[in-house]
């Protein structure tokens, strides 16, 4: 009894100075279904540790990728666009300036994102600060198309995320990720669960901006179809794909294409199957525990955590599992690739199909990894 006792008088004064701390995030309440049982095409293996591991300790957060030619570029953690080319690492272009060495530092430094190529062989880049721009390589020049300054009926754009390109460079589809949260604080945006995120399209002839749909769950990654008939959009807390049709009869529609994934998606890329690459760097194990999905219906504990603890360390305690989904035209799923430990892949976050190689991207990882798909 008196072993109770002092618990007791231990613990209710340590709740009382929790609850008296204030919690950056005020929490929703999520719905999820049970997650789909990882079995069939979803078994988990260890294909993705056939990867091999490329500029190692040079490349920091190398989040999306794209190729004109045989040459690569991407954005890093540390404000760049960089060409990769022989082995070779050279800057083509910063959106910000000032030193780039903490999370703190991301707003100045800027954040490039969501990359892809133009028609003219220019880059279409999205930085999460600064806004939308267009790149020439060959030049180092520099366009920025739209400012995240610039109210997009009547808000701003907090967290501009990825993006996708007509063939004919005419319209750029992307995501605006929240309207509170920068990207610097994304796991406040995971744990507070906020459909504050937006679709936008941007017409590069007009200038014009329109929101195409929104009240979007931590809308991320965007592809648009082969036939540029609708946009697919990831939202990554309620681990879903939504299709918004954009041209055709359809146009001005939406529907579900891909629902209760067994990961949270992150960026969508075709694959040369005629479906798409899907990215996810967390996943939702079943037979498993998700922790996502447990503190899904319970915002005090999220309250609770972020009081206690920094994002650093929170994410700490994330699993490094790492997760490669092709689905098909239609939303179904054609195979998995898993790396459940992270032990060669690790932060996943874009899966981009270049001449018979995966090249995967990574939001926080120091390199980029390449698998031969003759290998798996």
């Amino acid at each position: 009894m008196t072993f109770l006792m002092l618990a007791v008088s231990l613990v209710i004064p340590l709740l009382g100075a929790m609850m008296l701390l204030e919690s950056p995030i005020d929490p929703q309440i999520l719905s999820f279904k049970e997650p789909p049982f990882m079995f069939g095409v979803l078994q988990p293996n260890t294909k993705l540790r056939q990867a091999e591991r490329l500029f190692e300790n040079q490349l920091s957060g190398p989040e999306s990728l794209v190729n004109i030619g045989d040459v690569m570029f991407t954005g890093t953690a540390d404000g760049r666009v960089v060409k990769l080319e022989n082995g070779e690492i050279e800057t083509i272009a910063r959106f910000g300036s000032g030193p780039c060495k903490t999370r703190d530092d991301e707003p100045t430094c800027g954040r490039p994102l969501g990359i892809r190529a133009g028609p003219n062989g220019t880059l279409f880049v999205v930085d999460a600060y600064k806004g939308l721009f267009e790149v020439n390589p060959q030049k180092r020049a520099v366009k920025l198309l739209l400012s995240s300054e610039t109210p997009i009926e009547g808000k701003k754009m907090s967290f501009v995320n990825d993006l996708t390109v007509t063939r004919d460079g005419r319209k750029i589809y992307f995501t605006d990720s929240s309207s509170k949260w920068q990207r610097r604080d994304y796991l406040f945006l995971v744990m507070e669960g906020t459909d504050d995120g937006r679709l936008l399209e941007y017409d590069t002839v007009t200038k014009e901006v329109r929101v195409l749909l929104d009240q979007l769950w931590f809308p991320n990654g965007v592809q648009l179809s082969p036939e540029e008939d609708f946009v697919l959009v990831a939202e990554t807390t309620m681990a879903r794909i939504r299709r918004v049709y954009v041209s055709g009869l359809m146009k001005g529609g939406a529907d579900m294409f891909v629902e209760n994934m067994p990961g949270f998606p992150d960026n969508i890329r075709p694959s040369s199957s005629g479906g798409y690459w899907v990215a996810a760097a967390t996943i939702r194990a079943n037979p498993g525990f998700s922790m996502l999905d447990f503190l899904s219906t319970k915002p005090f504990i999220k309250r609770m955590i972020f009081k206690l603890f920094s994002q650093e360390t929170v994410m700490k305690f994330v699993p490094r599992y790492s997760l490669v989904l092709e689905v098909s035209d239609s939303g179904a799923f054609r195979r998995s690739l898993h790396d459940p430990d992270g032990v060669v892949v690790t932060y996943v976050s874009e899966a981009h199909e270049h001449d018979g190689h995966l090249y995967l991207g990574s939001f926080r990882s120091p390199f980029i990894c390449r698998l031969s798909l003759q290998s798996i």
